[in-house]
């Protein structure tokens, strides 16, 4: 299978689990409160992340045709189809100039490229939109590889105690001394530089702070009354794992889910500052800018549009992450007004 074919058949996917999810969250009376609660505290961060996750699936389903016969047998995004196949100058261009920054050659496209372009004519307005693919999935898989794994070690930890627990302990103890900038770099060198790579790297390094709160929290679910009477009418502990122990963890996996994924976000352009990072992403343009301040005139719009863009997407998905942590924490949700 080609590989568009395949983006497309796993952003298929998620569109449905994500409608599946949301409508079985939905028929809860408790997750239907707590999101119109969340909602209504955060109703413009919530806008916002939903415009980066539409401009990230945009740009994750492609096809080929369209456009020139040069561009016609490559695959193009429906983001790509939102500018001529060829929307590319010879140089920098201002934003809505009609001519090259340097030299004043007429542009191919005259006032047409909103946030200008760069060393090579490339529009920056199409390279940022294309960063929010990169952005999303970075942020979205590595959580889905962390948060899985962080459970699968702690929960069992906490609740079974003993000799796993002082093993599981060691391992994570052993990680968490390491330099995880250092760790990071020399796992990405050994898988490669692809996204699942990089995501696999960044998930094998991400987990051990959440697996600590897991366990933490499964110390004190394991001795509470529902938990202890399910074990004395003989329930069997995987069951009481599933039944009671994770339920009772959902909050947290949510609040880490949406707190993890701007920190994921940023370790990517910090990757990519170092020359380690994904192709289209934020850090690279973020990098490929960096001495472009030191021309005369400078060359500030290629650095502001990636700047601009990352800092949107982690202060609305900080936002929401505040403001879902106040609604599902079980100690903090009596206390919210009702919607």
């Amino acid at each position: 299978m080609e590989p568009h074919v395949l983006a497309n058949c796993l952003v298929a996917l998620l569109v449905l689990g994500g409608a599946w999810l949301g409508w079985r969250a939905w028929r809860r009376r408790l997750w239907r409160e707590a999101l119109t609660n969340l909602w209504r505290r955060r109703r413009m961060a919530i806008a916002v992340v939903a415009l980066y996750v539409v401009v990230a699936l945009l740009g994750s389903v492609a096809w080929r045709g369209g456009g020139s016969d040069v561009h016609r047998h490559r695959p193009r995004s429906l983001i790509d189809r939102l500018f001529p196949a060829d929307f590319q100058e010879r140089s920098y261009s201002a934003p809505l100039a009609a001519s090259e920054f340097y030299g004043g050659a007429p542009l191919r496209y005259p006032r047409r490229h909103l946030l200008g372009t760069d060393i090579i004519g490339r529009d920056v307005l199409h390279q940022t939109l294309q960063g929010a693919r990169v952005a999303l999935l970075i942020g979205g898989l590595t959580s889905l590889i962390a948060i899985p794994l962080a459970l699968a070690v702690g929960v069992p930890a906490g609740f079974l105690g003993g000799w796993l627990d002082d093993l599981v302990f060691f391992v994570m103890s052993t990680l968490a001394s390491m330099p995880g900038l250092l760790l990071l770099i020399a796992l990405i060198m050994a898988l490669g530089h692809g996204p699942v790579q990089v995501c696999v790297a960044l998930g094998i390094t991400g987990w051990v702070g959440f697996s600590r709160v897991v366990r933490g929290e499964t110390l004190k679910l394991r001795e509470l009354e529902y938990v202890q009477a399910a074990r004395a009418l003989g329930a069997s502990t995987p069951w009481i794992l599933m039944r009671h122990i994770v339920p009772n963890l959902g909050h947290l996996v949510i609040v880490t889910f949406v707190l993890m994924f701007s920190g994921l976000v940023l370790s990517e352009a910090v990757l990519s500052w170092l020359g380690i990072g994904l192709e289209g992403s934020w850090g690279q343009m973020i990098d490929q800018a960096r001495d472009e301040l030191a021309r005369d005139p400078p060359i500030v719009w290629n650095l502001a549009a990636a700047s601009l863009a990352l800092f949107g997407l982690i202060l609305a998905v900080n936002l929401v992450g505040d403001a879902a942590r106040d609604v599902l924490d079980p100690r903090t949700r009596r206390e919210l007004p009702g919607p």
